[in-house]
């Protein structure tokens, strides 16, 4: 319109230069913060540090990398290269395939190793510690293995066949597109899938019989599986059943039959279905049939098919347990695995008429321990790698706290049996409760040292993980966030009341979305702890979820729901959310560690949220300032390396 004013470019940018200098302004501050205050722990850090060198020695150097088996040929990967082994040779006979350091890689670590059917040709992908995206290097193997192709942003990759290669590209933390690349005759590249939906990431994986490479998008609640035949691996893939909200399937295929695993049908846990026929046509749900169903309260851990056999490791209450389905005999064995085990690793097993299936057991205090079961002998075969003395003096118990609503919440809790007077030990909680993810339970250097220095270490199974199946994650998320916040208070309140330490011992850790729950406990029951770790905690829920334009904040609205479109679910957000939540009154002390270039969780909120933490301290201790008054310490140490939760020992250690 005529006299209606050109808005200057200068005046739109100007909220966006502020916030840029605020953030930079606030790094800075931080930063001065932790180098005055960080050489205060000098000689308490460079004796932890010793001890847990100690230990590194001691227990992960010696545990031996998995092994992946091709007929004689064995591969495994140490110490970032790659090795070749005859299976009757033992190791003095090695041949290096691949060494990170001579392809200039120094700084990066080696995520996953496929090996062609023919084994010519291997691919790697290899992440640096700064960035959520990885490199796929493929190796032409033989008398002198060379580099045949790289390929930067790659997500998976598997081989449709010897010389034909499958994978994903990764960007802005998203997993959308598809590719086909061949290596001999016309070598070319095409893109194959690409999928719409903002809330989908596409994964690959091959069947065990390799019959079928499957390309599997998945949402946090729905998925849908496209196969393509490994015969004929130029053909366009074939759907296996179109996407049904709240529906989740994975494939696997032995004898033309597909074996499905899935949540369809009542109660919403995972079932073994098969289809009769692999006849896509046929394969839609109204021709599944029932094989095997989950008891309740049971999580699907893990899945491994076999020739004549399927593996699942499953977990109840606690326990780990080995469930073995016969496809000849149509029975199914159950083994309860040891009760010290808490988390466990399948080994590959790219043969699937191998008669042996090979696993790693840990805990946090138990460095990994390699078992097999024989499905000849139909027994488990504990390994025995060179001898490393196994902390026996530690104690291993579950309890089950009373939630506000009576649900039962697991608790496992490690202490030195030779421990006098709990009451009185020092007692560190862990929680997590978001997407159905355990709280992770593998073998941790720093967990045995404060076990051998008579701390008593706890995990909180609290709703929102995936400890009890599904539904356990489905108690959690959404309008139902506030429960996992009810069941940690309920594990803290109980783990003193049986005399396990006390509030003014007790501490709690928590890492990425953990931190909702523990900075929410934080500001709802200050008392119950006396300092709280966090690291790269997800803290400011509310204000995240309101920017669509980072990159998972439209994939993440069926874990906190969508505050945009739904007032109730702002409303509901807002009664728990950490940042929003902060209030003048006597906090713990708090470390926090962050990542500078985390793509995960935006620094902006962290350095927020520890402002405003500080400032409401400061001002709980000036109102009250009597003297011998405690003011709690609340440190921000900002890595300027490492990834989201992601670094090498070596960085972790420094940490």
């Amino acid at each position: 319109q005529e006299g209606a004013k050109v808005p200057s470019k200068r005046k739109q940018n100007t909220p966006i230069v502020t916030s840029d200098l605020l953030h930079k302004s606030l790094l800075k501050s931080e930063q001065k913060n932790w180098n005055n205050i960080s050489p205060t722990y000098k000689a308490m850090t460079k004796r932890i540090k010793e001890k847990l060198e100690d230990l590194h020695n001691m227990y992960v150097l010696n545990s031996g990398s998995p092994r992946m088996r091709f007929g004689e040929n064995v591969y495994f990967e140490e110490n970032g290269c790659i090795f070749l082994a005859k299976a009757d040779d033992g190791e003095g006979n090695t041949e290096i395939l691949f060494s990170v350091e001579d392809l200039g890689f120094s700084d990066a670590f080696i995520q996953r190793i496929r090996i062609s059917p023919d084994q010519r040709y291997m691919a790697i992908s290899l992440k640096s510690e700064n960035s959520e995206e990885a490199t796929c290097i493929v190796m032409k193997l033989g008398n002198l293995p060379v580099v045949e192709k790289v390929i930067p942003s790659v997500f998976s990759f598997e081989w449709a066949a010897n010389d034909i290669l499958y994978y994903t590209t990764q960007k802005n933390l998203k997993c959308q597109n598809v590719f086909m690349t061949t290596f001999t005759y016309q070598k070319h590249t095409k893109l194959v899938y690409t999928e719409q939906d903002a809330r989908f990431f596409v994964d690959l994986y091959c069947t065990k019989d390799r019959r079928f490479l499957t390309i599997n998008s998945n949402s946090k609640t729905t998925s849908e599986v496209w196969l393509v035949d490994c015969r004929h691996p130029f053909e366009s893939p074939a759907l296996v059943q179109a996407r049904t909200t709240g529906v989740i399937y994975h494939i696997e295929h032995r004898e033309d039959q597909l074996y499905i695993l899935t949540t369809y049908g009542e109660p919403a846990e995972y079932k073994a279905i098969l289809t009769d026929n692999y006849i896509l046509a046929s394969s839609g749900k109204e021709n599944w049939q029932l094989v095997y169903a989950l008891e309740r309260k049971t999580k699907l851990v893990d899945f491994e098919m076999f020739s004549d056999d399927c593996i699942m490791f499953l977990k109840n209450a606690g326990h780990l347990y080995l469930n073995v389905i016969s496809f000849v005999s149509h029975s199914v064995q159950s083994i309860k695995l040891p009760t010290w085990a808490c988390e466990f690793e399948l080994e590959s097993h790219p043969e699937h008429t191998t008669s042996t299936c090979y696993f790693q057991l840990s805990s946090p205090v138990h460095p990994p321990k390699r078992f097999a079961y024989s499905f000849k002998e139909n027994n488990l075969i504990e390994q025995a790698v060179q001898e490393v003395p196994i902390i026996t003096n530690c104690h291993t118990t579950r309890l089950l706290a009373k939630s506000k609503d009576e649900t039962l919440v697991p608790i496992t809790v490690f202490h030195n049996k030779n421990s006098k007077e709990l009451h009185r030990r020092p007692l560190l909680v862990h929680v997590y409760g978001a997407y159905g993810i355990d709280l992770n339970m593998s073998f941790k250097e720093e967990k045995l040292m404060l076990i051998e220095e008579g701390w008593i270490l706890a995990y909180c199974h609290v709703r929102g993980g995936g400890e009890q199946g599904l539904s356990w994650h489905r108690d959690g998320c959404q309008h139902n966030k506030l429960k996992g916040l009810h069941d940690l208070r309920a594990c803290i309140t109980l783990l003193h009341q049986l005399g396990f330490s006390q509030p003014k011992h007790t501490a709690l850790a928590a890492a990425s979305a953990g931190g909702v729950l523990a900075g929410a406990l934080c500001n709802t029951d200050p008392a119950l702890i006396r300092a709280m770790v966090l690291q790269a905690p997800f803290v400011d829920v509310l204000n995240t979820m309101m920017k669509t334009h980072l990159p998972l904040t439209i994939e993440e609205q069926e874990e906190w729901g969508n505050p945009l479109e739904d007032e109730n679910c702002m409303k509901y957000i807002k009664s728990y959310c950490p940042y929003q939540n902060i209030k003048p009154q006597c906090y713990p002390s708090v470390f926090i560690t962050a990542y500078e270039n985390d793509e995960r969780i935006p620094l902006t909120g962290i350095l927020q949220y520890v402002q405003k933490l500080r400032k409401a301290a400061l001002d709980h201790a000036s109102r009250i300032s009597k003297k011998g008054n405690w003011s709690p310490n609340i440190i921000l140490d900002v890595q300027a390396n490492g990834s989201h939760c992601d670094s090498s020992w070596e960085h972790s250690l420094n940490e």
